[in-house]
C-alpha cells in the first residue's frame, strides 16, 4: 500500500509529465521566438496608428514615444498620446519627445475624458483613442503602453506577420527587466506561469480555445475591432489584453502571440514588495474572484512546486525517487525561461521558492478584492467587491 508521501509525489510527478509533454511545449520558448523569423514584406504596406494610454508615465513616456516614432515602417504611421487624467508631466514630456524627433506631424496627444462607471481605465483610454483616430482610417491599431521601448523595425515586422498570416491579432510579449535581485528570482517565473496558462501553440490553434496576448505590444485590424462593437465588448475587464484576444477568437478571428527581446520594458521592479504587488492586481481576477478556485489554485501550486522539495526528506526510498524525477522535469522545463533572461542556470531549480511568493501574492490579491481594494493601479480600485 502506497504512503501519503508516495502518493503525493506520484501526484507530483504527473503533474509534471502532463506539463512537460502535453501542454503545448509553452516551455520552449524557441518555437514562438519573434526574433527568429524573417519578415516577408506585404505587397503594400497599411495605414498604421499608434495608441498608447498613459497614466503618471512622466519617468519612461519620452523614451518609450521616441522609440515609436523612430519606427522604419514604409507606410503611413502615426502615434497618439491617450492622457489618462495624469498628474505629472506626461503629456508635456511626451510632446517634447515628439518635438525633439521632428515629427510633430505624426503624433498627437488626447486627454481623456471622465472616466465612466463600469470602465477600467486603460480600455476606456484606448477606446478613446480609436475614436479619435477614426478619420484617418487606419487599418491597424497598435496598441502599446507608456513604458514600453520598442525597437526600429518591430512594427514593420508585426505588419509582415499579421498580413501574411491573416491575423487579426498579433501580440507581442516583451521583455521585462530582470537586473535587480527581485526581478531575477520573480520575473521569469512569470513568463514561465504566464506561458503555462496560455500555451501560445493553442493560442494560435483556431481549434483550440485558448486565447491570450500581452497587453504592452498588441496590433488589432481595425474591422475586427468593428466587428466586435468596439472595446465596449470588454470595458470592464481588468486583464483587457486576454479578454480581447478571447473575444477575437470567438468571433472567429486568428490571433497569435510570441515573444521578443528587441522590445523592452522601462518599469524595473527594485523590491519584491513591488513584483508582489504587480501579481496581485491581477491574480484573483484571473480567478474570477472566486474563493473555490483560490483555494484549488493554492492546494494546486502546493502540489506541483513545494511538494517535490518537501518529500525530498520524506521517509522511505520510493517518495524521495519520484520527488526528485519530478523537481528534475520543473527545472528543465522552467531553464528555458532563466535563460531568456540571460540568467545563470542556478536559478532553474529555485523554481518553488518564487511559486511560493506567487501564491502569497495571490493570496494577498483575494484579500484586497475582499476589503475593495482589487486591482490597485496608478490610484485606482479597479475591481470593487461585488455585494
Amino acid at each position: 500500500m502506497l504512503s501519503i508521501a508516495t502518493l503525493l509525489s506520484v501526484v507530483s510527478l504527473t503533474i509534471w509529465v502532463y506539463l512537460t509533454f502535453a501542454r503545448g511545449k509553452f516551455w520552449s520558448l524557441s518555437s514562438f521566438d519573434a526574433d527568429d523569423t524573417k519578415p516577408v514584406a506585404p505587397p503594400t504596406w497599411p495605414r498604421v496608428v499608434a495608441i498608447v494610454p498613459a497614466r503618471n508615465e512622466a519617468e519612461n513616456i519620452g523614451q518609450a514615444i521616441a522609440a515609436l516614432l523612430q519606427q522604419d515602417y514604409p507606410g503611413e504611421f502615426s502615434a497618439l498620446v491617450v492622457d489618462d487624467h495624469s498628474e505629472d508631466a506626461t503629456s508635456r514630456i511626451a510632446l517634447r519627445s515628439a518635438k525633439e524627433k521632428g515629427a510633430e506631424s505624426r503624433f498627437n496627444i488626447h486627454p481623456a475624458s471622465a472616466l465612466p462607471a463600469g470602465w477600467t481605465g486603460k480600455v476606456w483610454a484606448l477606446d478613446q483613442g480609436v475614436h479619435y483616430a477614426i478619420p484617418q482610417a487606419p487599418l491597424f491599431y497598435w496598441c502599446t503602453d507608456a513604458d514600453v521601448l520598442h525597437a526600429p523595425d518591430t512594427l514593420r515586422r508585426l505588419i509582415a506577420r499579421a498580413e501574411q498570416e491573416d491575423l487579426d491579432l498579433t501580440s507581442l510579449m516583451v521583455r521585462l527587466h530582470a537586473t535587480t535581485l527581485p526581478e531575477r528570482a520573480l520575473i521569469p517565473a512569470f513568463l514561465f506561469f504566464f506561458l503555462k496558462l496560455y500555451p501560445p501553440r493553442w493560442i494560435a490553434d483556431a481549434s483550440d480555445r485558448t486565447a491570450g496576448a500581452a497587453g504592452g505590444c498588441v496590433l488589432l485590424r481595425r474591422l475586427t475591432l468593428e466587428r466586435l462593437g468596439g472595446l465596449a465588448a470588454i470595458r470592464s475587464e481588468v486583464i483587457d489584453d486576454c479578454a480581447l484576444a478571447r473575444a477575437v477568437k470567438r468571433s472567429g478571428g486568428k490571433i497569435w502571440m510570441g515573444l521578443t527581446r528587441t522590445s523592452v520594458s522601462l518599469r524595473t521592479y527594485v523590491t519584491f514588495a513591488e513584483i508582489r504587488d504587480m501579481i496581485a492586481r491581477t491574480a484573483f481576477t484571473q480567478l474570477r474572484y472566486s474563493t473555490l478556485l483560490l483555494l484549488g489554485t493554492l492546494v494546486g501550486m502546493f502540489l506541483t512546486y513545494v511538494a517535490p522539495i518537501a518529500l525530498l526528506f520524506a521517509y522511505g526510498p520510493s517518495a524521495p525517487i519520484v520527488a526528485l524525477a519530478a523537481w528534475l522535469l520543473m527545472s528543465f522545463t522552467f531553464l528555458p525561461a532563466v535563460r531568456f533572461y540571460r540568467l545563470s542556470p542556478l536559478w532553474a531549480p529555485l523554481l518553488p521558492f518564487a511559486a511560493l511568493f506567487y501564491a502569497y501574492a495571490t493570496w494577498l490579491s483575494a484579500v484586497r478584492y475582499w476589503l475593495n481594494r482589487g486591482a490597485q493601479w496608478k490610484g485606482r480600485a479597479q475591481a470593487p467587491r461585488q455585494v
